[in-house]
């Protein structure tokens, strides 16, 4: 009797804790958990402010900002030039993880500005690291999730992306903004 209750206690006990971290580790397959952040000019942003569009959110340690720029670029390249990915049915985000930097936010703001301005895309502040959490990402990295229109995960890929991958990636979100 001793055993089941300290057992159905300590259950307990790790139940809570898992909730009280308030994520979960977002995984292919899963609809991500919304969110809400603002640009430099205070605009608040959710994943709703593109609905209908298949949405890629670069989550991205600030000391990590070149990571994965020639995937970006392969894309940029795809919606802008080549005209592959249709620019009405697909917008890619990024979102600075504010927390996992030394950097001050000032110096990260006109980082991300140049960043925005190259890619002509948005980029938000996270600034106590809540998607991290929220979505189970690991800090001091660059993670890429792409989502569908529905807002489920469809992939995931924490660190550089191997340029193998980008034509598959590319390929990806085209069967995406056509479903």
């Amino acid at each position: 009797m001793k055993k089941m209750i300290f057992t159905l206690l300590f259950t307990s006990l790790a139940t809570i804790l898992i909730h009280a971290q308030g994520g979960v580790k977002l995984e292919v397959g899963m609809k991500a958990p919304d969110w809400k952040f603002m640009d430099a000019s205070k605009k608040e942003f959710t994943m709703n402010n593109w609905a209908g569009r298949v949405l890629q959110v670069n989550y991205v340690d600030p000391d990590e900002k070149d990571l994965n720029e020639p995937y970006n670029e392969v894309i940029d390249k795809a919606v802008k030039v080549d005209k592959r990915i249709d620019s009405l049915k697909f917008k890619g985000i990024g979102i600075t993880d504010c927390k996992s930097t030394w950097l001050p936010n000032g110096a990260i703001r006109v980082i991300a500005g140049n960043k925005a301005k190259k890619f002509k895309t948005t980029i938000l502040f996270d600034y106590d690291a809540s998607l991290q959490k929220l979505w189970g990402l690991p800090e001091d990295n660059y993670s890429v999730v792409i989502l569908d229109k529905d807002r489920v995960c469809r992939y995931i890929f924490k660190g550089k992306i191997p340029e193998s991958e980008n034509e598959k990636l590319v390929q990806l979100i085209i069967a995406l903004t056509k479903e």
